[in-house]
């Protein structure tokens, strides 16, 4: 089956490819397990150790193999079928989390109930690379924008979705049967990739039998400036901007006055203005200059950001939380997109690899303001992360003018 087959030629709606539909199903039911499964994960911890150091370092082993998977992940998809490839993981994933399932009955020792985590989780840093990989070859190149769109929405959803299921169920389900549910949940992704049919855009750059490897990768972004500016720009709003989720509880709690339910309430907020913000961009509509787009959504994430801090009223901050969560994801989103149509299908696994290890520098960034605002306080922090964000990214339009070029 060709690759322009899979859906009516003049759309820009991913949706109408048969394909791409059935997995972004599959992904929806699954990926709302995850998230249950994360809640379910982190209450476990402090159920069976009532220990915040035990669940800083389960969620360092739950977070930590993305540095060490993502990259081989990359080489993989640029040399195998990347369909086959996220097959074997969802099963592994499956095998796991049953696994886990049994182990919270159990209650084994920590290191045990750590190092199943650990295993899967360096499936779950080898899924994301190989997953995005895909998603262009399920649609026609029109529809590249629509579909990256429509699946950063699915996440959006199931984050909204996955952890309300679960603060529901934990009263009345046992930890164990919470994470069958999510082995079980697991299956949908795994049904719909067995479903689907494609074909995989040959490498025309590359030589018959030649393995794809990450010194190709790097020569490719040494050698196209604007990659590098899109790699370069992806850093800033991961060291200021995002990790205004981490700190949320301070800002809430010492900003706004607020509890539990407030710091909830604000940040299911952020999450309606980004679905807003990936639904529009689903519908696929080319957005001219997508380089004065990236610049904007991130100084408007800035704004956004000094808005919450800034003026103390909570409504006031709860429309200042809707736009940054509008922004960040138009900005999060157009940079998947744009970073895929600069880069050729065969080369995809291995620099969004890269690209994606853009996220660890959410932790760092969250140190940082976090030191500023242990010595400094709330407001100093929330200014430093607004303005980090416009400074930085003014620096970087003046000094790589490419951007503007897009």
């Amino acid at each position: 089956m060709e690759r322009i087959e899979v859906q009516h030629k003049s759309s820009r709606l991913a949706l109408h490819s048969k394909s791409f539909t059935i997995f972004m199903a599959g992904s929806f039911v699954t990926r709302i397990g995850d998230w249950l499964d994360l809640v379910v994960l982190n209450w476990a911890v402090l159920q069976f150790t009532n220990s915040p150091l035990h669940l800083g370092l389960m969620n360092a082993c739950r977070l930590a193999p993305t540095f060490f998977f993502s990259v081989p992940a990359g080489i993989l998809a640029d040399r195998y079928d990347r369909r086959k490839l996220l097959i074997s993981i969802q099963i592994g994933t499956i095998l796991l989390t049953f696994c886990l399932g049994y182990l919270a009955g159990a209650k084994p020792p920590f290191w045990l109930f750590a190092m199943v985590v650990a295993v899967r989780s360096s499936l779950a840093a080898m899924d994301t690379p190989i997953r995005n990989a895909l998603l262009p070859s399920l649609v026609s190149e029109r529809s590249i924008a629509s579909a990256i769109a429509i699946n950063t929405s699915v996440i959006n959803l199931s984050r909204m979705i996955g952890p309300a299921i679960a603060g529901a169920l934990l009263p009345v389900i046992g930890i164990a049967h919470l994470f069958y549910m999510n082995a079980v949940a697991t299956f949908g992704v795994l049904f719909s990739l067995c479903a689907i049919r494609y074909s995989p855009i040959p490498n025309r750059n590359q030589k018959k039998g030649e393995k794809a490897t990450l010194r190709e990768a790097a020569g490719f972004i040494k050698s196209h400036p604007v990659v590098q500016s899109l790699l370069l720009l992806a850093i800033v709003p991961m060291v200021f901007g995002f990790p205004y989720t981490t700190l949320m509880p301070l800002f809430s709690r010492d900003l706004l006055q607020l509890g539990p339910e407030g710091f909830g309430m604000l940040l299911t907020i952020s999450s309606i203005g980004a679905i807003v913000g990936t639904t529009w961009l689903s519908f696929g509509k080319e957005v001219k200059r997508p380089g004065k787009w990236l610049i904007g959504s991130i100084m408007a994430f800035g704004l956004s950001l000094l808005l919450f801090i800034g003026i103390q009223n909570v409504p006031i901050a709860g429309v200042a939380m809707f736009f940054v969560g509008l922004s960040s994801q138009i900005y999060r989103t157009m940079s998947r997109i744009t970073l895929q149509l600069q880069v050729p299908d065969g080369m995809r696994g291995r620099i969004l690899s890269i690209a994606l290890m853009d996220r660890g520098f959410i932790p760092l960034g969250a140190i940082m303001i976090g030191a500023i605002a242990a010595q400094a306080g709330a407001l100093l922090a929330g200014i430093v992360m607004g303005l980090g964000c416009i400074v930085t990214t003014f620096m970087i339009a003046v000094s790589r003018r490419q951007i503007w070029k897009m």
